[in-house]
């Protein structure tokens, strides 16, 4: 939800910028606003987005193309990689109490950040390592939360 309407109109800079064959300054920086507002949109702190911003225009111009791509991949690309890097690009096991200790995960976010499906599949990896889990749904404003987790 949240997650699908900032990808969606990150899509749609990327498909202006796609089509183009030649990118002036002009061009990244008006696809960098939208970027930026897509972003500020889905409740990014504001100095995350500054900052994510200022590294991808740097990097953006006067980048030389790799061979193989147009300027607006090259410009996607390095969203991406920014992106990627921002976010962390390593990944970590959850710690979990040892032996038969309680483990309690707490999952918090804004409405329609995929709080629930993203914990289903938690519950589903955990489960295909043996663990017993308990989920409780404590959405009082979806019900259908708790036929979600089901």
């Amino acid at each position: 939800m949240a997650f699908d309407s900032l990808s969606e109109k990150l899509q749609n800079v990327f498909k202006n910028l796609r089509s183009k064959g030649r990118l002036t300054e002009d061009d990244v920086k008006a696809a960098l606003k939208e970027v930026k507002m897509a972003l500020l949109e889905a409740d990014v702190n504001f100095k995350v987005v500054k900052q994510f911003v200022k590294d991808v225009q740097e990097r953006a111009i006067g980048q030389d193309v790799m061979n193989g791509l147009n300027p607006g991949q090259m410009v996607i690309k390095i969203v991406n990689e920014e992106m990627v890097r921002l976010m962390g690009s390593e990944t970590t096991e959850i710690a979990l109490r040892p032996g038969k200790e309680l483990t309690i995960i707490m999952m918090a976010g804004l409405q329609g950040a995929g709080k629930t499906t993203t914990t289903a599949k938690i519950a589903g990896k955990l489960k295909a390592k043996g663990k017993k889990v308990l989920l409780a749904a404590c959405d009082v404003y979806r019900p259908a939360a708790i036929e979600q987790l089901q």
